[in-house]
């Protein structure tokens, strides 16, 4: 069976931590649908997903964020370099689901 695939737009923004990360939050229908077929992962568990943004395709994880209820994209500085992104730009991505 072919895993789903999510379209979304959503604002890159920079963690406030330690670090440059910079991140995308899943809306609330994809992150529902990366729940159900990953099997509902609990706590920090990542979920093995293939990302395309703009020309660049690359292997990644989403992680679950408790305080959005969703899952966060981190997007590499190789990714927004070669896509001329910053902190708040909107991003349109393509998230399959691996196995």
């Amino acid at each position: 069976m072919d895993q789903p695939t999510y379209h979304f737009t959503a604002k890159l923004w920079i963690y406030s931590g330690k670090g440059a990360w910079h991140f995308l939050t899943l809306p609330k229908d994809a992150a529902e649908g990366i729940r159900f077929f990953s099997g509902g992962a609990k706590g920090f568990m990542p979920v093995a997903v293939t990302a395309v943004l703009g020309q660049t395709t690359w292997k990644t994880s989403v992680f679950p964020d408790s305080k959005s209820g969703s899952y966060l994209l981190a997007v590499k500085a190789e990714v927004r370099k070669r896509e001329k992104l910053v902190a708040g730009d909107a991003c349109t991505v393509a998230l399959t689901l691996r196995s």
